[in-house]
C-alpha cells in the first residue's frame, strides 16, 4: 500500500514512518508540510491513503484536506492530530475524510487504522468519538471500535465473514482483518468463543 504522510513534527514523522515500515506492507513517503504534499498529490494519484497532521503549516484547518479531496482522482485522505477535538473529527468525516486518527494511538491500532483506511473502511476510535458522551456499558464493549462490535454481532447470529462482509458492505479481507482484531482484544481463539463471551456479556 502506498501512503504519503505530512506532519511539520520531524519526530513524530519519522516515528510515524518507522511504525508503517516494519509491517512490510506499506511503501510510505513523507513531507513537512501540506503545500508539499498537495503538489505530491497532484503529481501522484496513485496513493492508497494521504495522512495529513490538522495543525501542520499550510493545513488551515479542514481547508487542506477539503482542497485534496477536490482534486481529480482525489486518493483517500484522513487527519492525524495530537490534540484535535472531537467536532474536528465529527467536522472532517462528515467532510469525506476517510478517518480521524490520534496520535495517541497504540502502534498496532495505528496500524490497524491504516490499514483499514488504505482498504477503503472510515476509522475513528470508539473512545475517543465518545469520549463526551455516555460510555459504553460493558468493559467488553470499551475495549472494541464500533466496526468490531458490528462484527461481533455478525458472529453471535452465526454468520460466515461473507455474510458479514455483505450486510456491512465491506470487502471479506476487511472483515477477516476485523475478527482476527477482536479475537485478540477479547481474548479468543475462534467464531464460537467470540459469540458465547459477547452472549454472557450481554451485549446482543
Amino acid at each position: 500500500m502506498k501512503i504519503l504522510l505530512a506532519d511539520d513534527h520531524g519526530l513524530v514523522r519519522d516515528t510515524l514512518v518507522a511504525f508503517m515500515e516494519t509491517t512490510g506492507e506499506f511503501d510510505v513517503e513523507a513531507v513537512s508540510n501540506f503545500d508539499q504534499a498537495f503538489e505530491r498529490v497532484q503529481k501522484d494519484s496513485q496513493f492508497d491513503l494521504v495522512l495529513l497532521d490538522f495543525k501542520m503549516p499550510q493545513m488551515n484547518g479542514l481547508e487542506g484536506l477539503q482542497r485534496i479531496l477536490a482534486l481529480p482522482s482525489a486518493p483517500k485522505v484522513a487527519l492525524i492530530s495530537g490534540n484535535a477535538s472531537r467536532d474536528v473529527a465529527d467536522a472532517a468525516l462528515e467532510a469525506g475524510a476517510a478517518g480521524f486518527v490520534p496520535k495517541t494511538l497504540a502502534a498496532q491500532s495505528l496500524i490497524n487504522a491504516i490499514r483499514f483506511m488504505a482498504m477503503g473502511e472510515k476509522y475513528a476510535p470508539l473512545e475517543f468519538m465518545t469520549a463526551e458522551d455516555e460510555k459504553p456499558s460493558h468493559p467488553l464493549a470499551e475495549k472494541l471500535t464500533a466496526r468490531e462490535m458490528q462484527v461481533l454481532e455478525g458472529l453471535t447470529k452465526g454468520q460466515s465473514n461473507k455474510e458479514i462482509a455483505r450486510d456491512l458492505d465491506l470487502a471479506e479481507p476487511t472483515i477477516k482483518l476485523h475478527v482476527k482484531t477482536l479475537y485478540r482484544k477479547i481474548d479468543v481463539h475462534n467464531r464460537t468463543q467470540a459469540a458465547l463471551v459477547a452472549k454472557e456479556a450481554g451485549l446482543f
